[in-house]
């Protein structure tokens, strides 16, 4: 796989590089995680003499006519003023569906101009991954990066057949990624602990079953938690849980390696969180550890009453960070980033943040991510 950071000065010189990011985030914050991970990437193209087309998605927009959805709040067009306040540089904002107008600006442009294109979902061609409208997007640019790990486990046209048209290459942030999660993989040290909570039980089951032989332990909570227990008969009221996983093989299978909450916090028929003597157990398990990964909180954090398990394994992986230099820990999924964030704003470095929840999981599962397999090629 060529990777950005291999090209000299010279090749990056007045060339239109179409860069592929994720500003799929729910507020235009500018401290929000995934708006801050792109800003490295374009300053490295602008300092090195490009032009830059910045490339997203945000939301699933609704059918409906053009203007509408611009209107809507999908449009992307509030992005170009904040990433220009954060660059310090304009960034000029390309309205739907005008090519031949970008493609003429663009190339009329300074060198080191940014531009940003409204959001490619407003094209129904985009998640099809549809080789024409790919091609077309293609005909924009010199060179194409993809820096939207987020994403790359979805066969969109602007993530995966893009790059059959264009010298293609990863960014600075998709090549970190690759980095730290082959990292956790292959070069990890034990005790390995993997932490899963969250709402998307199915997602995880992949990573557990490629991890079976290379973890210690896998700490469960939230639904995924719900649903070992329902799987074992015991009733859940109206906690969530997962209807369509079968977890009770995996349990039999791992045995001793699925360690389940000890007692939980409910209210109203629902749990919502673990207890005080899971959360010092899981602390045990934490601070034993030399190689962590964790995705999704293990309680409803939305509301702070529940938020006190989540809340507590980021003070004790905090801790560890601190105290154990040597270990190495990755931390996925937007919720479990922003518990960890919230109760310390400068982590270590031996603390990875991953860009991506779902695109995370499964490349830790070992599937092939379709926007990773076009750059190969």
């Amino acid at each position: 796989m060529k990777r950005l950071s291999q090209l000299k000065p010279s090749q990056l010189q007045n060339k239109i590089c179409l860069l592929r990011v994720d500003l799929n985030i729910e507020f235009e914050e500018k401290d929000a995680f995934r708006l801050q991970a792109i800003l490295p990437t374009i300053k490295f193209l602008i300092k090195n003499g490009a032009k830059v087309a910045i490339l997203s998605h945000r939301g699933r927009p609704p059918e409906a006519s053009s203007v509408k959805r611009q209107a809507s709040g999908y449009t992307l067009r509030p992005f170009a003023k904040i990433i220009s306040e954060l660059l310090k540089k304009p960034v000029h904002f390309i309205d739907y569906n005008v090519f031949q107008k970008l493609k003429s600006e663009i190339e009329n442009s300074p060198a080191g101009s940014i531009f940003l294109l409204e959001n490619l979902r407003f094209f129904p061609e985009e998640e099809k991954n549809d080789k024409q409208f790919a091609k077309k997007l293609a005909s924009l640019g010199d060179i194409y990066i993809n820096d939207a790990f987020a994403v790359s486990h979805r066969a969109n046209a602007s993530v995966a057949a893009i790059a059959e048209f264009l010298p293609s290459y990863a960014g600075l942030v998709l090549e970190k990624e690759i980095e730290n999660l082959d990292a956790i993989m292959k070069d990890f040290k034990k005790p390995l602990i993997i932490i899963l909570g969250g709402a998307k039980v199915s997602d995880k089951v992949g990573l557990i079953d490629n991890f079976s032989k290379k973890a210690d332990y896998f700490l469960i909570g939230g639904a995924m938690a719900n649903t070992f227990f329902v799987n074992q008969g015991l009733p859940m009221g109206d906690s969530l849980y997962d209807k369509k996983v079968d977890l009770a093989g995996l349990l039999r299978r791992l045995g001793r390696k699925i360690i389940l909450p000890l007692d939980l916090v409910s209210y109203r028929k629902q749990i919502l969180d673990i207890g005080p003597e899971t959360i010092n157990n899981y602390q045990k398990f934490i601070q034993s550890a030399n190689t962590i990964v964790w995705n999704g909180p293990v309680g409803f954090i939305e509301n702070k009453k529940f938020a006190k398990g989540t809340e507590e394994i980021a003070k004790a992986i905090r801790q560890l960070a601190d105290k154990n230099k040597k270990a190495k820990i990755a931390i996925g999924g937007g919720e479990t980033i922003n518990a960890l964030k919230a109760i310390s704003h400068k982590l270590k470095a031996n603390v990875f943040l991953s860009t991506g929840g779902g695109a995370m999981l499964e490349y830790l599962a070992g599937k092939k991510l379709p926007g990773i397999q076009a750059l190969e090629k």
